[in-house]
């Protein structure tokens, strides 16, 4: 039996609909093992978390746009990444997991371009096993400018100060996953949320509210986090975007409802006019929906 919890199943309208195209900008889909193999030393497996349960808590929230990102689970064998983008439709892009530079050829990052993939994902949680070496990341820049990709950033779990050096002068579009990692109990005066907002400010830098349940130190309904979304807010209205995180991999105790993840950014973002950018319009732009 798995030490971590499933998604909840029965996904619910939020207390208020979206506006129209709002982008989930990352959610990851599994699938049957026979049919995706993990890679032998996948820390975790989620077969149930299909694309067809995905779309499912999609309409649900009325979440009509969305980015599946290929989970550590798969490495450089984007299957199911692929099949899923066929199922979702235009509405739907992909982004890859960055080993694929290092492991497959520039046919398969062609058929990933084709699929609807514009970004790359750099994993630099350790314990995850799919991480590069400088020169390989170095290398893996290269390749994104030239397609056009952006490049997307899971921070360790203590935040982006000790790995902010790879990336901080990266010309291309980077986008800094689940709040950079902050550590809610320092509030805005954290390193990494300082380090973020200073990024933000460069034109090139974007951030993801994701994860803000997994962050908070106080638990539900997650006070602390709304002060450092605020301030990325602030400091860059224009490249915050919003992402459940489905179906919350390695989630130590039972995921919330999706609909609270996004009741909790109406609390980040009150006015219509934010929720706009940060759902609809932010994301148009970065994925090119």
């Amino acid at each position: 039996m798995s030490k971590y919890y499933p998604f909840a199943p029965d996904p619910r309208p939020a207390q208020e609909a979206p506006p129209a195209n709002s982008c989930d900008a990352q959610f990851h889909v599994f699938g049957d093992p026979d049919v995706y193999p993990p890679r032998p030393d996948a820390p975790f497996k989620m077969p149930s978390a299909t694309i067809e349960a995905a779309l499912r808590m999609h309409r649900a929230l009325g979440i009509e746009r969305g980015v599946i990102v290929q989970a550590t689970t798969y490495g450089a064998d984007h299957s199911v990444v692929l099949d899923a983008l066929k199922h979702a439709g235009p509405n739907y892009r992909g982004c890859a997991n960055a080993v694929v530079f290092k492991e497959r050829n520039d046919s398969y990052l062609g058929d990933l371009h084709n699929a609807g993939v514009r970004g790359a994902r750099f994993t630099f949680r350790k314990e995850l096993g799919v991480g590069l070496s400088s020169d390989e990341f170095r290398l893996a820049v290269e390749r994104l400018r030239e397609l056009g990709w952006y490049a997307k950033i899971q921070p360790e779990k203590d935040g982006i100060k000790n790995s902010v050096h790879l990336y901080e002068d990266l010309d291309i579009p980077v986008l800094i996953d689940h709040f950079g990692r902050a550590n809610a109990s320092l509030g805005v005066e954290d390193p990494s949320v300082k380090k973020t907002i200073e990024l933000l400010k460069r034109g090139n830098f974007w951030v993801m509210l994701s994860l803000g349940e997994k962050i908070s130190v106080k638990g539900y309904p997650w006070d602390d986090v709304l002060p450092i979304a605020r301030a990325y807010i602030d400091a860059a209205p224009d490249r915050v975007i919003w992402a459940s995180d489905w179906p919350h991999p390695l989630s130590m105790s039972p995921p919330p409802n999706d609909a609270e993840l996004l009741e909790l950014l109406y609390r980040y973002a009150p006015d219509t006019a934010e929720r706009q950018k940060i759902l609809v319009d932010n994301p148009a732009e970065l994925f090119g929906l």
